[in-house]
């Protein structure tokens, strides 16, 4: 391609969403329930409150298109989240995908759900290939270099977080299962409770007092036993309403 005068800016001359293919045919059948119902509970309590809520972009099992040598190449994590970066796409469109030449900012936090068939591969224990895509670990760690990568296996509820230092991932020691991130001013942590009326341990956001941050369905209910105690002491009886 010939270089103009003035140059052209590179979302006119370099692969955007639109040209790069959302779903491949190849590509596993849909997720199974954990790993539709995990990340939606990360999605429903992600709200880090130094940006505001249009320059936070999240998403799950979204192509992430990282290397504009091989434009066709991506990987698909499970959930993953980008700080000031607009939360639609040129501020109007639903993203099919995310590219980062494009987008110019990588993830602050990529996480992984564990599986069977991808375990060695999400805790970086292959190798790449000669002529191949990069695995995870190298996609996240060199080329985008995530600050933040978590895996959360929930056969084991094992939790493990790798943080960006220098160079390489370091996999910090957890006394407990949580770990608080500066950048977002939140944390991450196994919360036992019940979510989509399942109890179980699920990964969750917290807040800096230590405080689970409640889903819009809890925050809710929240304002609604606010609102019944207010009437108690006003001498009405709520249930009679």
């Amino acid at each position: 391609m010939y270089q103009t005068d003035p140059p052209l800016s590179p979302k006119e001359v370099l692969p955007t969403m639109y040209d790069l293919p959302s779903e491949y045919p190849e590509d596993s059948g849909l997720p199974d329930e954990f790993h539709l119902f995990q990340p939606q509970l990360l999605r429903e309590t992600f709200c880090p409150p130094n940006y505001p809520a249009e320059e936070v972009f999240v998403a799950s099992d979204l192509n992430l298109y990282y290397d504009l040598r091989h434009t066709l190449w991506y990987k698909r994590p499970d959930w993953f989240a980008a700080m000031g970066v607009s939360r639609l796409y040129e501020q109007q469109n639903l993203r099919l995908s995310y590219v980062i030449w494009q987008e110019g900012v990588a993830p602050f936090v990529v996480v992984e759900l564990l599986s069977p068939g991808t375990e060695k591969e999400d805790l970086g224990q292959t190798l790449g290939e000669i002529n191949q895509p990069p695995t995870k670990w190298e996609v996240y760690e060199r080329i985008l270099r995530v600050p933040y990568y978590i895996v959360f296996d929930r056969y084991s509820d094992k939790l493990q977080v790798f943080q960006l230092v220098a160079d390489s991932y370091s996999e910090l020691d957890l006394s407990t299962p949580r770990v608080w991130m500066p950048g977002l001013e939140l944390g991450l942590g196994l919360w036992q409770g019940s979510y989509q009326q399942i109890e179980r341990l699920w990964l969750r956001w917290y807040d800096a007092s230590g405080n689970w941050v409640p889903t819009p369905l809890e925050r809710e209910s929240q304002r609604a036993n606010r609102l019944a105690a207010q009437l108690r002491e006003l001498g009405v009886n709520p249930d009679e309403l």
